[in-house]
């Protein structure tokens, strides 16, 4: 008999047999309340009837295009609904399947396009599981143990952590930037580095959002250096943030490569990097492809996503819930000091458990993790020592959804903090 790899570990001990909106429902039809969305993928709820109506259509139509062998029509309607909502400027898409799939083609196009080798990330970061995603990742010692030697050309940076350090946000962004301009005159020499790569918000590592100040600071490196931005937004791009993508809460900073996954297709796998043609041009030829990339009923899917956060004005609704979930978390905080910090960015926030002499409490935040799920709150914990719970609705999510989620949350933390 063949079984599941003991190496995966289920996050909650949910059988899920269906799903709707923002609820999960197990074997004995009871009903959970979802705010993990896979993490980060139901944007538009489980089940949406729009996209399961696309999906269906698609399947009887054209299930597999190859996109580099045949074109398809669903591909070419969803480059067209991305360009609507794309930065101005980045006007070129490549489709792959998975974020670390984007991530490593969004370092490839730098490469290649800057004739450099080198590339910046920063601490806390996740870029993805896969070799050279996991060169990118620091966000836990798990995706990396094991498996070196990783891919080279890597130097990791200082992430602006201002809670971590003690910090006010601007000495840790000037702590960050000034430690980088070290790093480009030191171990990563400036004219050798073809990237930054930033993710908007912490996802792995904590979500923590990435300062406005810092993603300035970067572009105008970038700028002065000839050094190209990557914002990896698979988690925090289709509205996550209560901005369409991330790094428009930073005005003013467009990056050069923007890596998209999880969300733009409520739960099928497609993932995509866009650039300024002119750059993506300087791809050299044979280096973008994949069998399954663009497959065309997670682009008909896409298509149906893109229409449904448009129509139910669904960027607008993460960003006004996710005040709502920030100010009742912190009122559930205020509460129980345990909860160290609740930060966060629209419908993407997590809740930081420390002991009383401040280090990272892994134990309660696990307990209550646990104790949430048998409540019927389903929810994720992150950061590098697994002491931040992350709260990741759809963006669907009503008030009285998000008034739900806190009351359980409030008391399965007063179950374990007393």
């Amino acid at each position: 008999m063949a079984r599941l790899s003991p190496a995966l570990k289920q996050a909650t001990p949910v059988l899920a047999k269906r799903g709707e909106g923002v609820y999960l429902y197990d074997a004995e039809d009871r009903r959970y309340l979802d705010f993990t969305a896979g993490i980060g993928v139901t944007s538009t709820g489980h089940c949406h009837p729009k996209v399961v109506a696309a999906a269906q259509r698609q399947v009887g139509t054209l299930i597999h295009g190859q996109y580099t062998t045949v074109m398809h029509e669903p591909l070419l309607r969803l480059t067209d609904k991305l360009g609507e909502v794309l930065p101005e400027g980045l006007d070129s898409i490549f489709y792959m399947n998975s974020g670390s799939e984007a991530v490593e083609a969004s370092v490839r196009l730098a490469r290649h396009a800057t004739g450099r080798p080198g590339v910046i990330s920063f601490t806390g970061g996740f870029h993805g599981r896969s070799m050279g995603a996991a060169a990118l990742t620091t966000s836990g010692a798990k995706i990396r143990a094991g498996l070196g030697p990783l891919m080279p050309g890597v130097s990791v940076a200082p992430f602006p952590y201002a809670f971590r350090y003690g910090w006010t946000v601007p000495q840790a962004v000037e702590f960050a930037l000034r430690e980088l301009d070290y790093l480009l005159v030191t171990g990563a020499p400036a004219a050798d580095t073809a990237a930054f790569i930033v993710e908007p918000v912490l996802g792995e590592g904590g979500y923590v959002p990435t300062p406005p100040e810092f993603l300035a600071g970067l572009r105008e490196r970038a700028d002065r250096h000839g050094i190209l931005l990557i914002a990896d937004e698979v988690q925090t791009g289709v509205g996550r943030t209560g901005r369409f993508w991330g790094h428009q809460h930073a005005p003013g900073v467009t990056p050069d490569i923007l890596v998209t996954a999880k969300g733009i297709a409520s739960g099928f796998p497609i993932s995509a990097i866009a650039a300024p043609e002119e750059l993506m041009a300087k791809a050299w030829p044979g280096s973008q492809g994949g069998t399954y990339g663009g497959n065309a009923v997670a682009c008909a899917a896409a298509i149906a996503t893109l229409d449904v956060v448009r129509e139910e004005k669904l960027v607008d609704n993460a960003a006004e819930q996710g005040v709502r979930l920030l100010e009742g978390l912190r009122k559930v905080a205020a509460d129980h000091p345990g909860i160290a910090d609740v930060r966060g960015l629209g419908l993407m926030v997590g809740n930081e458990f420390r002991t009383a002499d401040g280090g990272p409490d892994t134990a309660t935040a696990s307990a209550a993790h646990a104790a949430a799920a048998q409540r019927g709150l389903l929810l994720l914990t992150c950061g590098a020592f697994g002491n931040v719970v992350r709260m990741i609705p759809p963006l669907v999510v009503n008030s009285a959804q998000i008034d739900d989620g806190v009351a359980l949350w409030a008391d399965a933390v007063a179950s374990v903090i007393g």
